[in-house]
């Protein structure tokens, strides 16, 4: 572990150097890719400098206990040991973590896509629950929220509703939110006070730049079309709808948002960026999964990651075991509880196999 820190630190001093070279300074690439790489490792070097400062410490108060001492210094000496030996401990757990391999995506702004699934209109009304339980999510956390698309149902809920969450490590904690979300609770149009299940799915995808994934114009199909309303009404007898088609893995996105043609293929492209980034993602996890059992917060799309009991006030996350009577504060948006559950449990992952690899 310690030789990874050295070589961490030494990569660290070495990024200064080239970030005070004029000839980086005027490469405006190169001046941003080392300039994130050294923000990466700075938390890391800071620790590790602070280790090796308490280290230094600890063995001088050692050594000290060895020399001729009054009484009154030796257990002042001693006292000094004690503290440090406490520090020492937390700094090389924190350190532990530091090392782990962080996920490439984790600094991005997201994508969402929540879609109403079993359960007919209570699903699309879970749906707009889940919805609104993110966007008070992203306000807790000074993100921004813009609807990219959505279908809406005549009570309020919808179908489909697809959103950008705006905002630096958004990834990184909506990552887990990715498969089926279970509700429990007496819908509205139930007059006999019956409890229902229903379901909804949730996509999380990373913003893709478009140097992280080329998407040529001749393997994109458009349609244009009429956009239409609730119930399939028609809202809008311009083609102002658009529908790509990328025609190598066959994703296609259809967005009918926005009046104008031009901002909807916009939105579209930013869509279908981020479906096809995240199609190759998964190949690749798929891959890693054959070797070793996936962490927290991958796998399939498909399965239930967790239930919302609205008449017990309960949520239970299923990936880890997680109960809490607190869903009347989660589906406000307090989700941090939860989330950083999870974190804990994906770190614990990933420290095992850290360990492994020793």
């Amino acid at each position: 572990m310690f030789d990874r820190l050295q070589a961490v630190e030494d990569r660290y001093d070495r990024l200064n150097e080239l970030l005070s070279d004029p000839e980086i300074v005027n490469d405006l690439d190169k001046l941003r890719t080392y300039s994130k790489e050294q923000s990466d490792l700075q938390e890391t070097v800071e620790v590790y400098r602070e280790y090796k400062e308490v280290q230094a410490q600890y063995k001088n108060a050692k050594e000290m206990l060895d020399e001729p001492l009054d009484d009154d210094m030796k257990e002042l000496v001693k006292m000094e040991i004690d503290e440090l030996e406490e520090r020492i401990g937390p700094l090389e757990e924190h350190l532990k973590i530091l090392l782990v391999p962080k996920d490439p995506n984790d600094n991005k702004s997201v994508i969402m896509e929540i879609r109403g699934a079993a359960g007919g209109d209570e699903a699309a009304l879970f749906a707009g629950s889940l919805y609104r339980m993110y966007t008070r999510f992203a306000e807790m956390n000074h993100w921004k929220v813009e609807v990219i698309d959505s279908s809406p149902t005549e009570l309020g809920g919808f179908k489909e509703i697809i959103f950008m969450i705006d905002g630096n490590g958004a990834y990184s904690k909506l990552k887990y939110e990715n498969g089926a979300h279970r509700v429990q609770r007496v819908p509205e149009t139930e007059s006999g006070g019956r409890i229902h299940t229903s379901t909804a799915t949730v996509a999380c995808l990373p913003e893709a730049e478009e140097v992280e994934i080329e998407i040529h114009d001749k393997d994109i199909r458009t349609d244009t079309f009429a956009s239409s309303g609730p119930g399939g009404q028609s809202v809008n007898t311009t083609m102002s709808a658009v529908r790509l088609t990328h025609l190598p893995t066959g994703i296609t996105v259809s967005i009918q948002d926005e009046k104008s043609q031009i901002k909807n293929k916009e939105k579209a492209m930013k869509v279908l960026r981020a479906r096809v980034y995240d199609k190759f993602m998964q190949e690749v996890q798929a891959e890693y999964d054959q070797k070793r059992k996936s962490a927290v917060g991958s796998g399939d799309r498909s399965e239930r990651i967790r239930t919302y009991n609205f008449p017990q006030n309960r949520i239970t996350d299923h990936r880890i075991g997680l109960t809490i009577q607190k869903l009347d504060q989660v589906i406000e948006g307090k989700l941090d509880e939860v989330i950083d559950a999870l974190i804990i449990e994906e770190q614990a992952h990933r420290l095992e196999s850290l360990d492994q690899n020793d």
